[in-house]
């Protein structure tokens, strides 16, 4: 039996543009990001879903809400665990600002490596926990059809990382641009790469 999970990234928002730390809060998609959004669509209109799982912000549900629109057929969920990983209290700032108003904070986080995190937020290996319990539960619960996931750059790494080997330390060698989509074929011997970062072309 066969599961083929679709994951989608978002369409870029304002603080994407800006190249701002975002996690739990919500910005404005642009209008490049709903070119973005109108191109998955397309791309993904000729597949039915029997799930789709969003994280709660309004950024994936905003997407999620525009593939699935006159489909009817496909349940919707929006589940925390795929939310991105939390910036706590570098949320909205730029990586310029954040040197400047936390360099020491900064600094430590990177020298921690996975287990590193801004002050109130979360570490890459907390978030890997939530993000694969929530993935491994999916699996159990939902064998068989497809499923449709619209969630961050950092659940979809983490996922990429466990299905390939790839040390969670390398998360960072999987691009996921806004707009884009990860398909995985998931059997019960192993897993299929059917794409990775897929960016639908904006006409």
């Amino acid at each position: 039996m066969r599961t083929s999970i679709w994951l989608v990234r978002h369409g870029q928002t304002q603080a994407n543009r800006q190249r701002r730390y975002l996690s739990h809060s919500d910005s404005p998609i642009t209008s490049y990001g709903e070119q973005q959004i109108a191109a998955l669509v397309k791309r993904l209109r000729p597949l039915p879903f029997n799930l789709a799982i969003t994280s709660p912000r309004e950024r994936t549900q905003r997407t999620a809400g525009a593939i699935l629109a006159g489909r009817g057929q496909a349940e919707l969920l929006a589940d925390p665990a795929w939310a991105e990983v939390s910036h706590g209290i570098w949320e909205g700032l730029t990586y310029a600002e954040v040197m400047e108003r936390f360099p020491q904070q900064a600094r430590a986080r990177w020298a921690a490596g996975v287990d590193g995190k801004a002050e109130g937020g979360e570490s890459l290996v907390e978030a890997s926990g939530r993000v694969l319990h929530a993935w491994n539960s999916l699996l159990q619960t939902h064998p068989g059809g497809r499923i449709l996931i619209v969630t961050h750059a950092t659940p979809i790494q983490i996922i990429l990382c466990a299905a390939t080997g790839v040390p969670l330390r390398d998360y960072w060698r999987w691009r996921i641009d806004l707009g884009s989509l990860t398909c995985l074929d998931v059997y019960p011997t192993g897993t299929i790469m059917r794409m990775v970062n897929e960016v639908p072309e904006i006409r």
